[in-house]
């Protein structure tokens, strides 16, 4: 399909958008355009949890800098990874705010109208040349790969994935006499509607966040993490006592303490709480001595003695002075459904409220929306606004009072898309018997609750038929007699989609994305 070897998820690539061009060439219906809109808020969402993901493995890495000169080595090789990808990432998506400026896009939810090709066509080429914004982004692309592939070294599996994803050069298309050479602006941006254009750069902006994120695994993997480790030796941490309270000062000592089997002692003397330890309670994993008595009832344990050690043949005694807490073994768990701080309309979204250390009956919360179940378990039902801030009062044993509160962002419930056998790709290929005999439906693919969506009707159209308008889930005798004159190869369409939450059938969803089905028969 194209000149030189490509990788197959970049032949993925390609055949969407040649089966793009070909479903325009059809005069299909702007559903279409719709599809690809929904396939650029995937990747959009994919993006941001790779920047999540990048950041935080980061971050780590500049926290191991300090522990040897590997780590720092990799934490520098990280940032200038970083650096690079984010200088392209944010070019390109300066590029689609252009776009959607140049073309007075105002809804950028509304995909049907992005049909428009002239902007970027005059914006990337002039004179049957590359114009100087064109020029531009292949300059930007080069400068990505040829900044990325020195950072990669030993990784020739990476290094090969951004040669192939960030290339520039010309592409080949057709046989024979009808081979063509394109280069890289006329291949993939030139002729092509507007929401095709952005869903291209989106998916660029991927591909970056995923060289990113392998290789930011491969710097915390491996060697680097037996490098940092000292051999014979771990951190110990000595502590005047075995748990504390809120506001006071934690003085905990590390240091590190050898722990193979030639440091184990010769004899132990240890006593817990002034009696005398068992020697059946003692045992030893190399040179660390572990312990098997019972933690006793609630309060401080002291654990008391010496442990003596032979040095140069004469005995040398370790005191031995520690103390632990015993409390009361909990009977329930704390969980937060704050789900980063969203909540969303139309959905029942559970929440735990607790205060640490305060039975949840003196624990009161408030906020639009919520509602107590019971102890410490809360439904919030967001209705208008954008956020909503839940404020929460406690009172302490003691007889005082603490008082804190959280805001939570509010959400509508992201858009459906449609599904034809539990399928949500929005592209399918079936028989004509499994058409007409599937239930449509509609589904939330990415949504963290579980809700059920009720189908009510929708619209089929057949190419050489008229649009028909059918009631329930399955086709109608008029959908099933189109259905009939379409051919084998042929596109039909599931769009106009009308669903309900069922439960909740006063919530109006999003417009649910369209299913195109390609007939195998």
């Amino acid at each position: 399909m194209a000149g030189g070897k490509l990788s197959a998820r970049q032949k993925m690539i390609n055949l969407m958008y040649l089966v793009f061009i070909a479903m325009l060439a059809l005069n299909m219906s702007k559903e279409v355009l719709s599809a690809f809109g929904s396939i650029n808020e995937k990747l959009g969402r994919s993006n941001n949890s790779f920047e999540s993901k990048n950041n935080l493995a980061l971050a780590d890495l500049k926290k191991k800098s300090s522990e040897n000169e590997e780590f720092a080595k990799a934490a520098s090789t990280a940032q200038i990874a970083a650096d690079i990808s984010k200088t392209f990432y944010d070019f390109l998506e300066s590029e689609k705010e252009a776009i959607y400026k140049g073309n007075d896009i105002e809804d950028r939810d509304d995909y049907e109208t992005m049909d428009q090709t002239q902007f970027l066509d005059e914006r990337y080429y002039k004179s049957g040349k590359i114009s100087k914004e064109g020029q531009r982004f292949l300059d930007e692309m080069d400068k990505y790969r040829n900044g990325m592939l020195p950072l990669l070294e030993g990784n020739q599996a990476l290094v090969d994935q951004v040669k192939e994803d960030f290339s520039t050069g010309s592409i080949t298309i057709g046989e024979g006499t009808g081979k063509v050479t394109k280069d890289y602006i006329n291949y993939h941006f030139v002729g092509f509607p507007m929401v095709s254009s952005v869903t291209k750069m989106t998916q660029i902006q991927n591909d970056i966040k995923v060289v990113e994120n392998e290789l930011l695994s491969k710097l915390l993997s491996g060697n680097l993490k037996q490098l940092a480790k000292l051999d014979n030796y771990e951190t110990v941490m000595t502590t005047s006592k075995g748990a504390y309270y809120t506001g006071s000062t934690f003085d905990g000592v590390l240091s590190l303490g050898r722990v193979d089997a030639s440091t184990k002692p010769s004899r132990v003397e240890l006593k817990l709480d002034g009696r005398a330890i068992p020697n059946d309670k003692i045992s030893f994993d190399g040179g660390k001595l572990v312990l098997g008595v019972n933690t006793g009832g609630v309060g401080d344990h002291d654990i008391t003695g010496t442990l003596v050690y032979l040095q140069d043949g004469k005995e040398v005694p370790v005191e031995v002075n520690q103390t632990f807490t015993t409390i009361n073994k909990p009977n329930s768990a704390t969980i937060a459904a704050d789900k980063m701080n969203v909540v969303y309309r139309g959905v029942q979204n559970p929440m735990t409220i607790t205060f640490a250390g305060v039975d949840d009956s003196n624990v009161t919360a408030s906020g639009k929306g919520l509602n107590r179940v019971k102890g410490s378990s809360y439904m919030m039902s967001p209705s208008t606004g954008k956020e909503v801030t839940i404020n929460v009062n406690a009172k302490l044993p003691d007889g005082g009072a603490v008082s804190d509160n959280a805001t939570f962002r509010i959400k509508d419930i992201p858009r459906p898309v449609g599904t034809m056998r539990n399928d949500d790709s929005g592209s399918l290929k079936m028989t004509r018997e499994a058409v007409g005999a599937a239930p449509v439906g509609a589904a939330l693919p990415d949504f963290d609750f579980e809700l059920n969506l009720r189908v009510d009707s929708f619209k089929f159209k057949a190419p050489g038929s008229a649009t028909v308008l059918v009631q329930g889930t399955k086709l109608n005798d008029a959908a099933r007699n189109a259905l009939k004159k379409v051919k084998r190869g042929d596109v039909v369409q599931i769009f106009d989609i009308k669903a309900k939450i069922q439960g909740n059938s006063s919530y109006n969803l999003r417009k649910i994305s369209p299913v195109l089905i390609e007939l195998t028969n």
